[in-house]
């Protein structure tokens, strides 16, 4: 009776589907969406609420709004001077990406320190001796038992 040949996948295809399927991939995938959804969270807080107390602690500066005009028309806005065609420097952006990014840094190692310390309290863990243990080890003190007596 002949065999029925299997159909194989492609190598290249067969090894892209390994991977995928892989645990890591996919929780690299979710973090990633999560990740991006927080991001927006983060521009919003810095954005709406440390620019604001930032910029009256150092005199009522807006950061959004502070650039350098390098070529063009100087306005008093960014929107206006983009609107112009004005070649800017944008400072306030700059400042803002920086303040996002130490609040993210900041935000990841409490998230790191607070995984490690779970694994530390799970390493401290005492090992429970199995039932097999526990007997052989009985039997071990009962078979040394016999030889100490007999001992003078």
């Amino acid at each position: 009776m002949p065999t029925i040949p299997i159909p194989r996948k492609p190598g290249l295809l067969g090894e892209f589907q390994a991977f995928i399927m892989r645990g890591n991939v996919i929780d690299l995938a979710v973090g990633i969406v999560v990740g991006a959804a927080f991001t927006n969270i983060v521009q919003s807080l810095v954005k709406d609420i440390f620019n604001p107390i930032i910029g009256l602690a150092v005199g009522g500066i807006d950061f959004s709004n502070y650039f350098v005009t390098l070529k063009g028309p100087h306005e008093r806005t960014l929107d206006a001077a983009t609107k112009a065609g004005a070649v800017t420097m944008n400072i306030g952006s700059f400042v803002n990406a920086v303040i996002q990014f130490i609040i993210l840094a900041f935000i990841v190692f409490m998230v790191v320190k607070a995984l490690s310390s779970l694994y530390r309290k799970e390493e401290k863990k005492v090992a429970v001796p199995t039932v097999s243990e526990v007997l052989l080890t009985e039997i071990r003190d009962e078979l040394r038992a016999p030889a100490r007596a007999a001992t003078p």
